[in-house]
C-alpha cells in the first residue's frame, strides 16, 4: 500500500478574496487605460498633433524673478465641445499661402491729422456715424491722432512682419514677462513676436536684470533688444525720440496696442493678442489655423466664463472696482441703452454671448475685423478701458456683420494659464486688483432703475419684461 500524496494550493490561492480581486484588477485595468488616454475630458479641450518643438528653453530668467507664480486654478475639467488642431505642418503651409495672396484685399481708409486726443474725442452721435461702412472711401476715425511714440528702428521691424504677429504690453510694471510654451520648430522664425512695454516697466526690469541697462542716452544705437521670443519696444521718453505715451492712464496705453495691431503693424494678416497676465500654451500659428481659419471667422475670442450679458459685466465692474470710475461705467451704460443695446437672446444667434474674455484675441486683419477694433477702440477712449462693455454694443450695431468664434471657456483654459497680476501698493495700474480698494472709488449703490434707459433692459434680462 503506497503513500497518500497530497497536494497542497499555493497560499496565494487559498483566499478566495485575493483571487476575487486579482480578477477584477485583470478586468478592469484595461478600460481604465483605455479611458485615461482617449477620454476628451481628461486629456482636455484640445487635441494636438506632435510636433517638432524649440530644443531648450526660450529664455532663463534671473533667480527671484518669479515669472511664474500665483496661477489661477482652473476647475473646468470636462470639455463639451473640444478642439481639434491640424497638423503642424500644414497649419504653417495654409498660413503661408493666405498670405502670398492678400494682394487683392480691401483696406479701410483711416482719417489723420491732429485732434484734442489720440482717438479724436468724438460724440456718441458721431461715433455711431461710423458703425454703417457701406462706402470704402468714407475714413474712419481709428486713433493716431496724437503720436504713439515707438522707436524708428522698431516701427520698421512692425512693418515688416507679414505674417502672424503675436502681441502683448506690460504697462507701469502690472505683470511679468512670460514665454510663449508649446512653439513649434519654425514658429520663431515665421512669426513675430512683439512686447509693448513703458519707461517704468523697462526700469524695474532693468534692475532685476531681465533687460540689459541701457546707457544715459538711452539709444542703444538702433539695436533692439529681445527676451526670449519676444522683441521688446519700449514705448515714449528718450527711446522714443521724447514722444509721450497718448494717455495718463497706464491701461488706456496697452489699450492701443491690444485693439490696434491692424495699425501698428500694417502688413499683418494674422494677430494673437496675449494679455501679459497669460502664458500661451499652444503654438499661435495653429490657434489661427484651428480658431480662424478653419472656422471662417474674423475674430475668436473665448466666453466670458461667468457673465452672457453686458450689464451682469457692468455690474461685476463696479462691484469689484475694476474702474475707478464707476460714474462713468453707469454713463456708459446709459448711453448704450439708449442707443439699442439689448440684454442677449437666441436671437443674437450665432453670437452665444455678449461678453467675452479678451485676455487672447485671434484676429484676421480684413475690413470687419479692422473696423472692428477702430470702433470698439473709440468707446473705449469715450468711458474707460473695459473692453468687454463695448464689445456687444459694437458688434450688434456694425455693419458689415462680423463674423466671430467665441469658443468655450474650456479651451481657453487649455491654450493658456492665466495668472495674477502683479498687485502694488497704492494701486498701481488703472485697472484695478480684484477686491483691492482704490482711492477715489466707491461702491455701486443699489439705486432705483425706473426712469433709467436701461430700465426695459435690465427687466428683460431678468424675465419680468413683457417684451
Amino acid at each position: 500500500m503506497g503513500w497518500p500524496v497530497r497536494v497542497r494550493r499555493p497560499p496565494v490561492l487559498q483566499s478566495k478574496l485575493l483571487c476575487l480581486s486579482l480578477l477584477y484588477l485583470l478586468t478592469t485595468l484595461p478600460p481604465a487605460l483605455y479611458v485615461s488616454f482617449t477620454d476628451p475630458g481628461r486629456r482636455g479641450c484640445l487635441r494636438l498633433l506632435p510636433f517638432p518643438s524649440p530644443p531648450k528653453p526660450l529664455f532663463r530668467y534671473p533667480p527671484g524673478y518669479g515669472e511664474h507664480r500665483h496661477a489661477l486654478p482652473t476647475p473646468r475639467e470636462l470639455c463639451s465641445n473640444p478642439v481639434a488642431f491640424g497638423d503642424y505642418k500644414t497649419a504653417l503651409e495654409e498660413i503661408h499661402g493666405l498670405c502670398r495672396n492678400t494682394s487683392a484685399s480691401p483696406a479701410l481708409r483711416y482719417q489723420n491729422g491732429r485732434r484734442a486726443t489720440f482717438a479724436g474725442n468724438f460724440s456718441a452721435e458721431e461715433r455711431r456715424s461710423f458703425f454703417s461702412h457701406t462706402d470704402d472711401q468714407v475714413a474712419i476715425p481709428c486713433g493716431f491722432f496724437r503720436e504713439f511714440p515707438v522707436p524708428e528702428h522698431d516701427r520698421l521691424a512692425m512693418e515688416k512682419c507679414r505674417g502672424v504677429v503675436v502681441a502683448s504690453a506690460i504697462m507701469n510694471d502690472y505683470d511679468k514677462v512670460r514665454q510663449p510654451r508649446g512653439l513649434g520648430s519654425e514658429t520663431l522664425r515665421t512669426a513675430c513676436f512683439f512686447l509693448f512695454i513703458d519707461d517704468a516697466t523697462r526700469g524695474v526690469l532693468e534692475r532685476q536684470g531681465v533687460l540689459p541697462a541701457h546707457d544715459a542716452r538711452g539709444g542703444g544705437g538702433g539695436k533692439h533688444t529681445t527676451v526670449g521670443a519676444w522683441r521688446v519696444v519700449t514705448l515714449g521718453g528718450r527711446r522714443a525720440g521724447g514722444g509721450r505715451l497718448p494717455y495718463e492712464d497706464p491701461a488706456m496705453n496697452g489699450v492701443v496696442a491690444k485693439h490696434l495691431l491692424h495699425r501698428l503693424f500694417p502688413n499683418a494678416m494674422f494677430s494673437v493678442w496675449v494679455d501679459a497676465k497669460v502664458q500661451l500654451t499652444v503654438d499661435p500659428a495653429l490657434l489661427v489655423h484651428a480658431l480662424l481659419v478653419r472656422e471662417r471667422a474674423d475674430v475668436a475670442v473665448s466666453r466670458h466664463p461667468f457673465n452672457r450679458h453686458t450689464m451682469e459685466e457692468a455690474i461685476a465692474t463696479a462691484r469689484w472696482r475694476k474702474c475707478r470710475d464707476v460714474d462713468a461705467v453707469r454713463a456708459q451704460m446709459e448711453t448704450y441703452c439708449a442707443n439699442g443695446l439689448q440684454p442677449w437672446s437666441p436671437s443674437k444667434l450665432p453670437y452665444p454671448s455678449d461678453v467675452p474674455d479678451t485676455a487672447v484675441i485671434i484676429r484676421r486683419h480684413g475690413v470687419a475685423s479692422d473696423l472692428f477694433s477702430c470702433l470698439l477702440f473709440n468707446e473705449l477712449e469715450a468711458f474707460s478701458p473695459r473692453d468687454q462693455l463695448a464689445f456687444a454694443y459694437v458688434r450688434d450695431h456694425m455693419s458689415p456683420k462680423l463674423s466671430i468664434n467665441m469658443f468655450e471657456v474650456e479651451v481657453f483654459e487649455q491654450i493658456a494659464v492665466e495668472y495674477r497680476h502683479n498687485l502694488k501698493p497704492g494701486g498701481g495700474s488703472g485697472g484695478g486688483g480684484r477686491g483691492k480698494q482704490q482711492g477715489g472709488t466707491r461702491m455701486a449703490s443699489s439705486r432705483d432703475i425706473a426712469g433709467s434707459s436701461c430700465e426695459r433692459y435690465l427687466l428683460k434680462m431678468w424675465g419680468e419684461s413683457a417684451d
